[in-house]
């Protein structure tokens, strides 16, 4: 390794140690070499192995011996050397890749003979219970006592490899519960195209456009309510109306007597039951004349009316305004003196009666 790399760690490890971090140094004995770090009261003891290599030993251990799945496991790597011989420890996290590193705390304390210890502490959190391993961790030297090699020949420094440690991670599940497990739940069903997801939004769009115009008739229809007017009102209204109508022009006087015609002949009808929409007005009267309810004082007054409109409608007679009054008159004498016990008739509201 290139001094300037050695260096560059060296100092990265100086600027992270603490001095009276949760890491605290092991003690040492009249030798200067720290003593393993002591196991807590009714703590399991820990895995340790220790390495040789001349002027170098490490010492690697790993507590609890025997963790369970939750537990935070500690990695400590203490390293020793003699006076000049510079050390070089594993960069941080080095072959720890498969655990979570919580915390990291290197060290490094002077001996009074000249050596010096280094350490490194890691607080690791295992993901699942089972076997595992500490791989092999490569410490690197460079002897420089007098009389040493520095390094063996074509290489920068020595190297000592730790050993591997080996542990079992217990888990909390006991070993006599019940291991039910479930069948698959199978496959997922595809997402829905867009099409499938506006599938709704078309069928409500659909039956918007069926119903609307639906709705809208049966509301027309509820609003058209039939009510019951009698056979007399109906004329009334229908002759009032004719007689607001113009009547300055032959065409207009015969549209008048057309009308005018209709309307008695319709509350004929509907007033003295004479049905007879297509017959003549001798055809007509000659019905009317048979109606017991008609005297005959209202039969000669309706003959004279009817005849009088069938010479405008057919002979093409013009009358002036007085004959045309007189006529209009004469209707409305003869719907009030036959309105007596007029029958109700089924009217719609909002058609023109």
């Amino acid at each position: 390794m290139s001094p300037l790399r050695r260096a560059l760690l060296l100092t990265l490890l100086l600027l992270v140690a603490v001095p009276g971090s949760s890491s605290c140094p092991a003690s040492q004995d009249a030798t200067g070499v720290a003593d393993p770090p002591e196991e807590a009261a009714g703590e399991p003891a820990g895995i340790t192995r220790e390495t040789t290599r001349g002027p170098v030993t490490a010492a690697i251990s790993l507590a609890p011996a025997t963790p369970r799945i939750g537990d935070v496991i500690t990695l400590s790597l203490e390293v020793t050397a003699a006076a000049d011989v510079e050390v070089l420890m594993p960069a941080f996290g080095e072959s720890l890749g498969s655990f979570s590193i919580l915390e990291f705390a290197p060290r490094e304390e002077l001996a009074a003979d000249g050596s010096i210890l280094h350490s490194q502490r890691y607080s690791l959190d295992v993901p699942n219970s089972g076997e595992w391993r500490i791989p092999p961790l490569i410490v690197e030297f460079v002897d420089g006592r007098e009389g040493k090699r520095p390094a063996p020949e074509g290489e920068d420094a020595y190297e000592l490899l730790t050993e591997a440690l080996p542990f079992t991670v217990a888990s909390v599940i006991p070993t006599d519960a019940a291991a039910e497990l479930r069948p698959p739940l199978g496959p997922l069903d595809p997402l829905p195209t867009a099409l499938e997801r506006a599938t709704p939004w078309i069928g409500l769009a659909l039956l918007l456009l069926v119903a609307l115009p639906l709705g809208i008739v049966l509301i027309v229809r509820a609003r058209r309510r039939v009510r019951r007017r009698s056979a007399y009102d109906l004329a009334v209204s229908r002759l009032r109306a004719l007689a607001r109508a113009p009547r300055g022009t032959p065409e207009e006087i015969d549209r008048f007597f057309v009308e005018l015609s209709a309307i008695v002949r319709r509350y004929l009808e509907d007033r003295f039951e004479i049905r007879a929409p297509e017959s003549t007005t001798e055809e007509f009267l000659d019905r009317a004349s048979r109606s017991a309810s008609l005297s005959d004082e209202h039969g000669d007054l309706l003959d004279r009316f009817l005849r009088r409109a069938d010479l405008v409608k057919f002979a093409r007679t013009i009358p002036g305004e007085t004959e045309i009054e007189d006529s209009l008159a004469s209707a409305e004498r003869f719907l009030e003196e036959t309105r007596h016990d007029a029958p109700l008739l089924e009217v719609a509201e909002g058609r023109g009666a």
